[in-house]
Formats: structure tokens, sequence, C-alpha cells
């Protein structure tokens, strides 16, 4: 977030207001999923239509209520990976499916049917041990692993897709509308379920190819625990839903977001995980319109195969059924079947991509605010740092450097010769700048960003065709239409140093607001109605608007550097694959104890859905921390993946050093740690580069038999040697600290001091620092001095520290 006006502060500030932001039953797709009664399948499968190929098994579905037929596929992909789609056999015209999130199409393996009878068909799998079970009447399907029930889908009878349909003509009368459907018999009924047109406040959603919702149940048999479907403010075991208050997927500009809600927030990554002991599932649900999840555990019974029926025996065995609602798209849902941990995130790297290795630099410390006010208040910040003995890597710069809000301009009173300030401030010690680059571009002709989009056709469309504008920080800005692949071509282009004047190659990309945020727009951001690249109404790719935003950044950061650097681009909107574009951030947190605590489970569902360079702002973006908590949130920040000190325009200036040498000795201490851990942290993210392991990770991850770690959200591991527990609450002297693995050793990182006990122990806390625990049997490399930037650290000497396990000791 960046202004500097009132008026757009009090902008900002509406987007506090819940009233802003619908509610579930506000929700027409919803409602009328909601209207299906569970345990009812309208849909039978046709298994004369069965057909056979190298990559996949097809066959026909039908409803009683409509006879047109959906095709199904199924297909097994290398690695146990099983891909399910289902899309209308002839629609009326092509449904979205959604492009440039997989890296590349699967490699399938050859399903061969074992038995085909009137009602059943039973598939062999690549593994002898796995089956794909389908029933015709209800269609169900089911996979069975050595003789047991692990997953099964539309047993809940909760399958639903709505076909596209020829649009009424001139609105249709009551009377032919009732002719036309007995489940819409009047016009007020239409209105409610918002088939053609749905209201929410002063907002109407016209929908050109009307209704066109698709959902799926599917049963997780076995599992009670599951985690996943980022960004919520929410705990890090997913809760139990109810009507009405569901888990949101829809990328949303939320200033202060609530604690504690399934509301959407500003990423949705569509990818759930379930875990018990002896195996981890995932379902990637690909579709990147709006989507709501439901989740029910419950206790379900299992009846024991038996030779003889009258002694078949039942046992009672946890159930977790998920149900996903998406508006509008096709059912492409892939199902990552592990067995462990590690190869879920190894199957989801397979189809999305793994992180993208950053340079070393943004490892560091990032150091911003919304603003630093010209170059002579960079050049003190700056200063400020080397005169505490502070290391510190990269500056930023939020929206006032531009010339009013022109995104790749100056403003020339303030910056006015911002290559001076790169190169003989920052690029002196080694240090980087990180400027804003929102979407909006301001409605301006003589702004030539704008008048080059405006003449070539660049900018998002509104229903009628005409550019779609809104008001954002600029005033009345228009939106690049970046799913178009012409439009991100020609915005890499725009960081060429000739185009962006004043740039240099230390200077990198932030790219905020892009949900997209609009003021005074319909929950804040793009009508639905709008419509981009392909005459794709934006309904369709609304989640993926930021994805491909950060993806053109990259490459033009790339381009730039003619091939040989990798860039640093940092996104607030992100969705499934952007892992593979930069880092991403948990928004505008607010600087109170209930966000330092909830950051923790947010960024490690973040990280277990592929995104490892995550953090949140440390201090909180809004209002002013109290000394104990930013020295609290500095502690856990330098722990975390991407480290960076933020805060609002109306807070005070709260760079390390303003809270007394107390408190400046603690952070000074703390972002030290961070940077002589750099070694040890560039090895997790080489490995999150090449094998998908999650820098920073639940304690589950790391001890998947262990149930008590199963639902700890408090402490996390970092690789897996590091034990991270850092203090949320205000005046602690003591915590609890769950130390796992029976079998496992314990060391005070810093004490070198063997810890005595398995499972909770208390340990003593003061302000100076947080528990860290090694684990024993592994060895963390270091850095033996600290310099003033990692660039500056480059020649300093190396430590290794060993913690020894039971097989030396």
């Amino acid at each position: 977030m960046a202004s500097s006006s009132q008026e757009e502060v009090s902008v900002e500030e509406e987007a506090v207001s819940k009233s802003n932001f619908k509610t579930c039953n506000q929700i027409a797709f919803y409602r009328r999923q909601k209207c299906l009664c569970p345990g009812k399948s309208l849909y039978r499968a046709l298994l004369d239509t069965v057909e056979l190929s190298h990559s996949c098994v097809k066959f026909q579905i039908v409803s009683e209520e409509c006879k047109e037929p959906l095709l199904v596929e199924i297909s097994e992909i290398e690695g146990n990976i099983f891909r399910l789609k289902i899309n209308e056999k002839e629609p009326f015209k092509p449904r979205y499916e959604v492009p440039d999130v997989l890296v590349k199409e699967p490699v399938c393996l050859s399903l061969t049917v074992l038995q085909k009878d009137g009602d059943k068909l039973v598939l062999a799998c690549d593994n002898e041990d796995q089956q794909l079970h389908i029933t015709a009447n209800p269609f169900q399907i089911q996979f069975v692993c050595k003789g047991e029930i692990v997953w099964s889908t539309n047993s809940n009878g909760l399958l639903y897709f709505e076909h596209l349909q020829p649009a009424p003509q001139s609105r249709k009368s009551t009377s032919q509308e009732e002719k036309e459907g007995s489940a819409n018999s009047s016009k007020e009924n239409q209105d409610d379920l918002g088939l053609w047109e749905e209201k929410f406040g002063k907002f109407s959603d016209i929908k050109a190819n009307g209704p066109s919702s698709i959902g799926l149940d599917f049963s997780l048999h076995g599992f009670e625990h599951v985690y996943g479907i980022p960004q919520h403010a929410e705990t890090l075991l997913l809760k139990n839903t109810s009507d009405g208050d569901v888990y949101r997927l829809y990328n949303l500009d939320v200033f202060g977001y609530k604690v504690h809600s399934k509301m959407g927030i500003y990423g949705a990554v569509p990818l759930l995980l379930a875990h018990k002991p002896g195996r981890t599932a995932g379902i990637f649900w690909l579709n990147s319109s709006e989507t709501l999840v439901e989740i029910a555990t419950k206790a379900a019974m299992e009846v024991l195969s038996s030779r003889t029926p009258e002694t078949s025996k039942q046992r009672v065995l946890p159930q977790t059924d998920v149900r996903w609602m998406s508006e509008s798209g096709i059912i492409d849902t892939f199902i990552l079947m592990g067995p462990q941990p590690f190869d879920i995130f190894k199957q989801y790297a397979q189809l999305t991509g793994t992180q993208a290795l950053p340079p070393l630099f943004s490892l560091g410390y990032h150091q911003c605010r919304w603003n630093y006010e010209d170059e002579d208040d960079v050049e003190g910040v700056d200063a400020g740092f080397d005169m505490h003995d502070i290391p510190y890597d990269v500056i930023w710069l939020d929206i006032e450097h531009t010339d009013g809000k022109r995104y790749f301009t100056w403003n020339k009173e303030k910056f006015g010769n911002p290559e001076r300030m790169q190169k003989q401030i920052l690029m002196k010690k080694k240090r980087k700048l990180v400027v804003i680059l929102d979407p909006h571009i301001k409605v301006d002709p003589l702004f030539t960003i704008y008048s080059q989009a405006k003449e070539r056709g660049y900018f998002v469309k509104d229903r009628k065709g005409k550019d779609f504008e809104g008001i954002c920080w600029p005033g009345l800005s228009s939106y690049l239409d970046f799913t178009s692949p012409e439009v991100r071509e020609w915005y890499a282009d725009q960081f060429a140093f000739s185009a962006y004047k004043g740039s240099t190659e230390i200077l990198f990309a932030w790219n905020d607001m892009n949900e997209p945020s609009v003021f005074r727009g319909v929950e804040l951001t793009m009508q639905k109605d709008a419509v981009h690249y392909g005459k794709w109404e934006h309904r369709e790719v609304h989640n993926l608007y930021g994805f491909y935003q950060q993806m053109a950044t990259a490459e033009g950061l790339i381009r730039r550097s003619g091939g040989l650097e990798r860039p640093f681009v940092l996104t607030r909107s992100f969705f499934a694959g952007s892992q593979k574009y930069g880092a991403v951030w948990t928004g505008d947190n607010k600087a109170k104890w209930q966000y330092l605590k909830i950051s923790v489970p947010m960024l490690l569902t973040i990280s277990m859905a592929g995104i490892s360079f995550c953090g949140a702002d440390v201090g909180g973006f809004i209002g002013n921390p109290e000394p104990e908590l930013l020295v609290r949130w500095y502690q856990a920040g330098a722990l975390q993946p991407f480290f960076r000190g933020h805060a609002n325009m109306n807070t005070k200036r709260r760079e390390p050093w303003l809270f007394g040498e107390e408190n400046t000795r603690i952070i000074r201490n703390a972002i030290k740690e961070r940077y002589s851990l750099l070694p040890y942290l560039y090895a997790l993210f080489y490995r999150a580069h090449t094998v998908a392991e999650p820098v920073m990770r639940p304690v589950w991850v790391e001890f998947p038999k262990e149930l008590e770690t199963f639902g700890i959200e408090d402490e996390y591991m970092l690789g897996n040697a590091l034990l991270v527990y850092p203090v949320t609450e205000p005046k602690v002297t003591a915590v609890d600290v769950f130390l796992p693995g029976p079998q496992e050793i314990w060391y005070d990182f810093r004490k070198f001091i063997r810890l005595e006990g398995h499972g909770t122990v208390k340990i003593p806390v003061t302000l100076n620092s947080i528990p860290v625990m090694q684990r024993g049997g592994t060895v963390i490399p270091l850095k033996t001095s600290v310099g003033k930037s990692t660039e500056l650290m480059v020649d300093v000497p190396y430590e290794l520290r060993v913690a020894l396990d039971t097989k030396v000791l």
C-alpha cells in the first residue's frame, strides 16, 4: 500500500470495512451449489462409452436433469500423480482451461482395464498395489491401495456442472422464463440465484456466458489432519467449515485483514494436503476463478472384508470430506499420492515448478517504508545502518518516489538524480534498491507507458469494449492485461535501461496492488465482467492476474541483464506456480501481537504450497509497535525466508536504532545472526530450487509419524537442522517447546548445550533471544563474521557447526 494525500488514505481505510466484501451467502454460485442434496448424486457413468488410450481413460457421464453428457478423463502421471478432468463433451463455446501454470504437459502412464461390467470399471495403475474403481450409478471413483480406499470422489454426490448456454433474448419476459425452467420459475428466483446478473451493493455483474459454476467433492479416508489452500489469516490445521463460513480463494486487497478468518486475501493456491501416520496425499484443484472450499472431518465406519459375510468386522476411522466449488472453468484436478510429505512437494513441483533460486542479496535484510521521502532520506537511512553496525542489503521505495504515481518514473524534486543515488550511496557498499511497480497505469495521454499501451490495445476492457478504468493511487487508471503474451513481452521491455531512465543494474522490483486492487470497485477489485485477452471474462482469470504480472516483471529483469543475472521480484498477489518468479509476503498486517503469532502458520501454509520465499512485514505494516513487539518480530523474521521491515506512512519512523540502545543491541544481534546463517539459508534455497523442499516447514513434515506434531504451529523447522520457537506474546519468561523425535538429540544452538528430555519442555527466555535448537546429526555452515551486506561477506571464512547424534555419542 502506498500514497500521500488524505483522500487516498481515506480510500485505503475503506478496505477495513467488512461490508466491502462478500460473505459466502452473498456469492450466487455458492447459493446455487448449496441447493444440492448430499448423498444423492445426479450423475451416472455410461460405461459403454469407455475409450482407452496410452495417455488416459475417457468415458461419458450424464445427469437425470441434463441429458447433455460430460466427458471424464482419468490419467496416471509419472511420479504417482493422478489427473481427473471433467468438461462438457460438446460445449456451446469453449470453457476456460488454466494455461501457463503447469511447467509442461505431464507425462502419462498407461492405465489398463482389469474389470468392466454394467456397473463397474476397475483400472490397474502402474503400481500393482494401486487401482481405480469407477462405479457407474451413482457415478463415483475410488482410489484403492493394498485393498484400502485412500480417496474417493463424488462419494457424497456433490458433482456440479452448469452447462454453457446461449444468452436469453433481450432478457426474456417473466412468462417465457417460467416456461423454460422449473428450477427458475420466477424472475425473482432467477435474480436471487444470479444466473445472468448478480448484484452486490451498487454493483451489477452481467454474465455474458450465464451460469458456469462447477464443483466436486473428495473424501479422504483415514485422514483427519488437512493443511494448505493459502492465503488465509488462519491456523495451520484447516478447520471444519459450516454453511456460510467456508474457505474462500479469491485474491483481494484487504487492508488490515482480520485474524482467524476464512475470507480470501491477497493470494490463492488451490492445493490441499492431508496427512496421517504412514501417508501424505494432496489435491491440486487447477482453477483460477473464485473458488470456495468446504471441509468436514468426521468418524466413518469401514467394513473390513472377510471370506464370509457373517464374520465381516467394522472399524471406525476418521474421514475428511473436501468440497471444491468454483465459479467457472472446468474440473481439472491432480491427486498427489505421496506417500511421504517430501514426495508431495516434489509431485506438486513436477507440475507447477520449483522455487526460483533467489540472488544471494535478497536473503539479507530489507528496509522498507511508505515512504522514504527523497535522496537525502535514503542516504541518511543507509548511513544509519553503518553507524549502528547493523547489516542490511536492500532499501525500498514506495510509490511516492514516482512522478505522480506514474510507474517507471521518478519524482524529479525528491529523486532528481536516481542514478547517482544508486551508484554513489548504495552500489559502493554492494547494496540494492527495490522500487514499487503496480499494475494500474495513470490515465494520462502525455505519459509514455499509458499512451503506448492505449494505442496498442494493451489494457483490460470493460464488457462494452472500452478500456476498463478504475480509481487507484494515481487517480483514474487503466489496467494492463498481463494475461496477454504480447503485453507481457512489451512490459518486460520497459525494464531496459534505455526505457527505464534512472534505473541501474542494482534496481529490482516490487509488484503491489495486483489482485488487482480497484478503489471503489466491487470488493475493491475489478468487475468480473471485464474482458481480457482471448475474450475471456475477468471472472475466469482473476486469481491469475498477479501471477502474470510477476512473470512479466521477472522476465524483464532477466532480459535487462542479458540473461546473466537472477531477478528479484516481490508480489502481493499470487497463484499456484508463483514460486517460479520470486517472493511473496502476507500483505497489510497490523502492529499487534496476534499478527506476529498468526504470521507463523500463514508462512508455513504458503511454504507447503510450493512458495518457499515468503515473509511477513516485520513490526506490522499498520500502527506503531511497542518496543518489545518490534524486538520479538525481528527475532522471528530473522529466521524466516524473506526478511523485510515495512511500515505505513501514518506510523512513526521505526528504523532499528530508534527504540533505545538496549533494543538496538538485541535487534542488531538478531540481524547479524541471520547474516551468519546465510550459507545455511542459501543451501536450503538451493534444495527448494532443485528438489522442492520447503525452506520453512511444519514440524510434522520432518516427523511425519509423530502424532503430537501434526497440529504444532507455534514452532517450526528451518530446514532439517534448526527448530525455531518465536516468542509471540508479551512479557514471557518461559515457553513450552515441543522437542520431537524420541530418538533425537537437541542442542541449544547458541550455547552448544544438549537439551534433556523429549516432548514438551519448559525453556526460560529473556528479551535477548528466542529459542533455537539444532538437531543432532546435522551440520550447519556459518560465516565466521558479518559484513555490511551479503556481497561484502563473500571472502569471509566459513565454519561448520556439527551436532552429534546417538550414533556418535
